[in-house]
């Protein structure tokens, strides 16, 4: 089953890679650009078919290895 977790810095946690990517849109004439936020997105195929067994075994990744759950959340859904 394919899974993609979706993982941001928390609201409130500084960007820094963000304001530069929206600096240099600026920089580049792209106006009207609020807040950037940058993330990352991890592709899973794991070998269940079982929806929710799937579901709880990305949490656990995520959890344990994928996002910093101290500045990051994240998110699990099918592509």
């Amino acid at each position: 089953m394919k899974l993609r977790v979706d993982v941001m810095l928390k609201e409130g946690v500084l960007d820094p890679q963000g304001k530069a990517i929206g600096h240099a849109l600026g920089n580049l004439g792209f106006s009207g650009v609020g807040d950037v936020r940058v993330g990352k997105v991890i592709e899973l195929d794991i070998a269940e078919t079982d929806r929710a067994k799937a579901m709880e075994t990305a949490k656990k990744m995520a959890e344990n290895l994928l996002a910093n759950l101290v500045i990051e959340d994240f998110k699990i859904s099918t592509p």
